[in-house]
């Protein structure tokens, strides 16, 4: 482990390729305990593939991974429930179950990793609906009859229903117009603040970078090429980085940070 930091995520030398096609090659990363890290990087550079590789979707294929204080490659049954326990991820869809209403999908994860009785589950669920702004009208909707940033903030309170430590988001203002982008910023600022949360989020949104995050990793030639505050990244020789940063874009989203 690295060092006397309260490290929630480490990783080393990582290798992930699909085929012949190398993704990602000696790619290293650590996450503190309440840092809220976003991380960058072209069409191409496995940002989601890094992500499914740490929570365990994907099997590295060199590496280590280390979640937790758990190394992945030799974690247990009852390593992985509890990592399942102690996380959330909110996918880029919010990936919700199309057959269950709003509560009973946040109320899922309540009912599959706790013996607690149907109303305290319903009760829970019903809060953290609450935590992420939306009213009890949305609670027997069904996903196909929310708006896309209903089903964000939906997907966000299962994401939260177990009271994790570490969330990771996937491109979480994906697809929202630019207020609605700020208001879901505001609001996970907000909760890591406030629930002292470890934030691992992958963004193509410059606004949020400056809006929410301590730290930016960068995904760039295989492997991490920098993590730093923004304000460090603006200074960068990096090619990718000076691009993204004082393109069009990166001068827009500085003047409005």
């Amino acid at each position: 482990m690295t060092g006397d930091r309260d490290v929630v995520i480490e990783v080393e030398g990582l290798l992930s390729q699909f085929g012949d096609r190398v993704i990602h090659q000696d790619l290293d990363l650590t996450v503190e305990r309440g840092q809220i890290l976003g991380v960058v990087g072209g069409s191409g550079t496995g940002k989601t593939v890094l992500l499914n590789t740490i929570i365990g979707l994907k099997e590295p294929d060199g590496g280590v991974v280390r979640l937790l204080g758990h190394d992945m490659a030799a974690a247990t049954k009852e390593d992985l429930a509890d990592i399942e326990r102690r996380t959330g991820v909110l996918f880029q869809q919010g990936a919700l179950f199309s057959s269950l209403s709003v509560l009973q999908n946040v109320a899922s994860p309540l009912v599959e990793h706790t013996d607690l009785p149907r109303s305290l589950i319903e009760e829970i669920a019903a809060m953290k609906i609450a935590l992420v702004g939306l009213g009890p009208e949305s609670h027997h909707l069904k996903p196909a009859e929310l708006s896309g940033g209903m089903r964000k903030r939906a997907g966000l309170a299962r994401a939260l229903a177990l009271d994790p430590e570490l969330l990771f988001l996937d491109e979480p203002t994906a697809g929202l117009d630019p207020i609605g982008a700020a208001a879901f910023d505001e609001l996970i600022r907000s909760l890591a603040d406030d629930l002292g949360l470890t934030v691992f989020m992958i963004t193509h949104d410059l606004d949020s970078l400056y809006a929410i995050c301590d730290k930016v990793a960068v995904l760039a030639d295989k492997h991490v090429v920098n993590t730093a505050t923004v304000s460090e990244l603006e200074r960068s020789d990096h090619p990718w980085i000076r691009e993204y940063f004082h393109g069009p874009r990166g001068r827009a989203a500085h003047r409005t940070g």
